[in-house]
């Protein structure tokens, strides 16, 4: 994301994603499908910006409703945006200068509020048995001050924690539960593959299969996107 708006919609990348898809179908009634969030967590953790996943959804629409042969069928998943936010992301990429530092404390949100919350994930974290991911949550927490410096590094922290608590859980996870998990995503997924390109959905099933362990294992999310 750029330097002026990364730190402003960084918080707010799902919901302004949800609301936005929301608008241009043009119902608040539509609520996303566990697909769509991991399709959206899927942008996020591939980096883009939330001005192409925005700009994408209104491309599609506005293809979608110059149509010539008019059907009754609404649009009913943020799949039917994919290819179109991909596109918006490559032109935006292409027309952008690099940005070259991370926000600021400053321009973040009150960062007592996110430290609150993370310290909250920390008992949670040791009452299901991921003690060394709590300690390193504590750390971010007891350091908080310099490390809300930079929340671009931050998050990266917050990441790898994730990644090892989903390594954990993996290794504990039983071959029946893994196969009702992938079940339930060939279900959500097959009216949508043909939208989609082989790297997205390779990105979308990992998403998918991770925000539904997480589920399981009853572990709220460390990420910052995740955090307020």
């Amino acid at each position: 994301m750029s330097e002026d708006s990364w730190a402003g919609n960084y918080f707010n990348y799902f919901t302004e994603i949800e609301e936005h898809f929301q608008r241009a179908r043009g119902t608040s009634l539509f609520l996303m499908s566990p697909l769509d969030w991991a399709l959206a967590e899927a942008w996020k953790n591939t980096g883009v910006p939330l001005e192409a996943v925005l700009r994408g959804i209104d491309d599609a629409f506005e293809k979608y409703r110059a149509r010539k042969k008019k059907t009754a069928q609404q649009v009913n998943s943020l799949s039917y945006c994919a290819q179109a936010v991909t596109k918006a992301a490559e032109e935006l990429l292409n027309n952008r200068p690099q940005r070259k530092a991370g926000p600021t404390a400053e321009e973040s949100l009150p960062n007592e509020q996110l430290r609150k919350e993370l310290e909250s994930r920390i008992p949670e974290l040791e009452a299901r048995g991921f003690t060394t991911q709590a300690q390193a949550v504590r750390v971010i927490v007891d350091d908080f001050e310099a490390r809300h410096q930079n929340l671009e590094e931050m998050e990266q922290h917050l990441s790898a924690i994730e990644e090892k608590i989903l390594a954990q859980a993996r290794a504990a996870q039983t071959e029946a539960e893994l196969l009702s998990a992938r079940q339930d995503l060939d279900g959500e997924l097959r009216p949508h593959r043909s939208r989609l390109s082989a790297a997205e959905l390779t990105m979308l099933e990992k998403s998918f299969l991770d925000r539904r362990l997480f589920e399981r294992i009853g572990v709220r999310r460390l990420s910052l996107f995740f955090l307020l």
